[in-house]
């Protein structure tokens, strides 16, 4: 009886692998004491490749993170409370994390609590990287599965930033690398802004850079705008160039005050110009008025012309209205055709109108 208690006890303390986790051959248990570059080093012998896979605490933000090229495969065999079909671990198919803008704003979405990093290995080498929500159905192409409990935040990201150093070699595209960027920056850990930050510093290679810059704008809040915002004097002008975009994306309020800082001091014209095509995406009053200015008063002819384009991406009928006033008005000859440009583009009858009276004269 005794013997009986403790092998139930042990049954279960077991770790349970992701319940949808399918066509895997899986063993679960804690990592071992030696952490996780050992259980990489052990699986160098496998005949084959194999995956491994842990959990970890999930940063704030509802979210999906799976793949979509195989939600027919895995229909009739899903529960309501699967996101988006499922993911198909071998072969070649489609990935996406994003965040969750299908529910309609009275419904608050509950944000799960943890993610799931997945890691190819074969012949002791990381060769892919996968993070996915709970609710993301895996099929793991009946491949040798190795589920890990007990893994640190620190060790997840020390093991990660591994893989993303291996830009510093030149490799530009080394896909694990570039999935690895995805899977810090959902850790829920204050420690991965840490590590983004030092991957966005000046030392580091420029795609590298980029690409850590993209994450903390993405996926880091609060925390990851503050240390964008350092970084807006960057002495590299094409650093700057893709900061515009980044700041673009960051949900925190404060991001279009420092692109309009950027469109209005920038000392590169081509930023210059991209932070206003930027500020036209997110629209808004402040920032037609700063694109506003940069036609005017902005000393380069070349932005000048971007900023009527940008001024011509604003929604709402007020912008026919002031790209008539340009074409009209400005003192810029290359101004005023570009204004006439855009307005052709427009099928507001008033531009119409407004081309027809041109061509009469």
């Amino acid at each position: 009886m005794t013997l009986l208690l403790l092998l139930l006890f042990l049954a279960l303390r077991a770790p349970a692998p992701p319940p949808t986790l399918n066509n895997a051959k899986v063993t679960s248990r804690p990592v071992s004491a030696e952490g996780l570059p050992a259980e990489i080093r052990s699986l160098s012998t496998a005949p084959g490749p194999v995956w491994i896979g842990y959990a970890q605490p999930v940063s704030d933000g509802p979210r999906q993170m799976c793949c979509f090229d195989s939600v027919h495969a895995f229909q009739g065999r899903l529960t309501d409370r699967t996101c988006c079909g499922g993911c198909r671990l071998e072969g070649e198919g489609s990935f996406s994390i994003g965040r969750d803008e299908t529910a309609p704003p009275s419904v608050a979405l509950e944000s799960p609590a943890q993610f799931f990093v997945l890691l190819r290995i074969e012949r002791g080498r990381i060769g892919r990287v996968r993070a996915l929500s709970p609710d993301c159905a895996i099929d793991a192409g009946g491949l040798p599965f190795l589920w890990l409990t007990g893994i640190a935040a620190r060790d997840s990201l020390n093991l990660l930033a591994s893989l993303v150093r291996r830009l510093d070699d030149g490799r530009e595209h080394e896909e694990p690398a570039e999935q690895a960027f995805a899977a810090i920056a959902l850790h829920a850990d204050p420690a991965a802004d840490s590590l983004l930050e030092d991957l966005a510093g000046r030392s580091r290679p420029l795609e590298m850079r980029k690409k850590a810059a993209f994450w903390l704008a993405n996926e880091r809040g609060r925390r990851g705008f503050e240390i964008l915002r350092k970084l807006l004097d960057d002495p590299d002008a094409a650093f700057r160039h893709h900061l515009t975009f980044c700041l673009s994306q960051s949900p925190v309020p404060e991001a279009q005050q420092s692109l309009i800082r950027m469109a209005h001091r920038d000392l590169d014209g081509e930023v210059r110009g991209q932070a206003l095509f930027w500020l036209a995406q997110r629209a808004g009053e402040e920032a037609a008025r700063t694109i506003q200015d940069a036609i005017r008063d902005d000393p380069e002819e070349d932005v000048k012309k971007k900023a009527v384009f940008a001024l011509s991406q604003l929604p709402g009928a007020e912008t026919v209205t002031q790209l008539i006033r340009v074409a009209k008005t400005n003192r810029n000859p290359e101004v005023r055709k570009q204004a006439i440009f855009w307005l052709g583009q427009s099928k507001d009858p008033r531009a119409l109108e407004f081309i027809e009276r041109i061509l009469e004269r």
